[in-house]
């Protein structure tokens, strides 16, 4: 993907639309595969003030942790990741070493 034209928040916004159902990629990795790699709270932020048409839900934590700010907190999150089929912990985790997506970069 030639990322020279597109700003951060558009290369984390193509990614998202990448991840499949059932699967997540992580603030830091989104950060990271932007070119950012200390970037993920500024990932968080395009996740909360993006377009909500963009699966968000599937963007998670390094530990697999919900996302406060998504839309109706942890348990917004929780109820969009079930109703995909993900298997949400006791703790309010996924498992991140099971569901980690990695998109192709070369076809953004």
């Amino acid at each position: 993907m030639d990322n020279t034209n597109l700003s951060f928040s558009a290369i984390v916004e193509a990614m998202v639309r990448t991840i499949p159902p059932g699967r997540v990629m992580t603030y830091g990795q989104l950060a990271a595969l932007a070119g950012s790699p200390t970037a993920a709270r500024i990932v968080g932020g395009i996740a909360h003030f993006g377009d909500p048409d963009i699966p968000w839900q599937r963007v998670v934590n390094k530990n697999g942790g919900l996302a406060s700010g998504y839309p109706g907190g942890r348990d917004g999150h929780k109820a969009a990741l079930l109703a995909e089929g993900v298997h949400i912990s006791d703790a309010d985790t996924v498992s991140v070493d099971t569901l980690l997506w990695w998109p192709d970069t070369n076809n953004l």
